[in-house]
């Protein structure tokens, strides 16, 4: 495939007014001095200050910069989704608008990739500037998240990354699902994901627009990824094996609830009297709807029209 630039960079934004031109300076200048050919995406979304009207000057100004203005604020994934569909160079780097992530580190993340062979770079802000009541949520998450997806990457929410452009070509971001994209990558059969130290840059203008909820959102998130990615075509063998897990726990209540009655109980108690009457009585009835559900779910996924959409590497004819 031919790539019409060397690097885009896409760049989600809301509410970033102060920080924009100085981040577009910044970009300008390590483009120039390593002599890439370049594109800037500024996807702003929603923006309730003068964030667009900034973007269209920088236009006027500046022939490699692509805006794009949602009508309404949709969220990061959107963002990056829509600038990903954009982007026409051969690495694609994301960076978050308000300038703790240095462009700077463009070029190395770069050359990881073209020449270190990796289909994803991510960055790893050893060093942070944040308060503990975020940092140490956040060694939480990488860590569970490290867990639940194998991937060994210490910062997996740093917003500088770099991408081959196939890799953002064969994943779709949407929700909240921005911090799984190299799980994404992961089971698109990218599997040569790497990890650089990176520069931390202090907060200059603004405030976070991120809040604590995206800590109990994550997991949630990423427990949806790997479902979808592992089960998608074949539900039934998730909801099956916990239909046939609870199915043996009724079995076995009902087999002891009869040798019970039969061999051991001298009491002369009524069946409905025990607890395990009820354990296995309720242990069917579930294990009916889980059968029930993996059986509608499969009938869904047969009808998908992209059941059978399979990514392809090579090709010889």
């Amino acid at each position: 495939m031919e790539y019409l630039k060397d690097i885009s960079i896409v760049v989600p934004l809301y509410n970033e007014e102060e920080s924009l031109p100085e981040l577009h300076q910044w970009i300008v200048r390590v483009m120039n001095e390593n002599n890439f050919s370049y594109e800037v995406i500024f996807i702003d979304d929603g923006s309730k200050d003068n964030s667009w009207a900034i973007v269209e000057d920088l236009k006027t100004k500046d022939n490699n910069v692509i805006g794009i203005k949602f009508r309404r604020n949709y969220g990061k994934s959107a963002g990056l989704q829509v600038g990903f569909t954009q982007a026409i160079g051969r690495v694609v780097i994301t960076m978050d608008a308000d300038l703790q992530d240095s462009p700077d580190e463009i070029p190395g993340l770069n050359k990881m990739i073209l020449e270190g062979g990796y289909d994803l770079v991510s960055g790893w802000k050893q060093k942070r500037y944040d308060p503990l009541s975020k940092t140490i949520p956040t060694k939480i998450y990488n860590g569970v998240t490290r867990a639940m997806s194998g991937i060994k990457l210490n910062d997996m929410n740093c917003g500088l990354k770099a991408y081959k452009n196939e890799v953002i070509k064969s994943v779709e971001v949407y929700g909240e699902m921005h911090r799984y994209i190299p799980v994404m990558a992961k089971w698109a059969g990218f599997s040569n994901i790497g990890e650089k130290v990176v520069a931390h840059q202090a907060r200059k203008y603004g405030v976070t627009k991120f809040g604590l909820e995206r800590f109990i959102n994550g997991p949630l998130d990423l427990m949806s990824i790997i479902f979808v990615q592992k089960f998608s075509k074949r539900p039934m063998h998730f909801f099956g094996y916990m239909g046939i897990a609870v199915m043996m726990v009724a079995f076995l209540s009902v087999i002891w609830l009869g040798v019970d009655k039969l061999f051991l109980d001298t009491s002369g108690r009524l069946i409905t009297d025990r607890p395990f009457f009820y354990v296995g009585l309720i242990s069917m009835v579930i294990g009916v709807q889980l059968f029930l559900v993996g059986f509608l779910a499969e009938m869904v996924s047969q009808n998908r029209p992209e059941r059978n959409n399979y990514q392809i590497e090579k090709k010889l004819d």
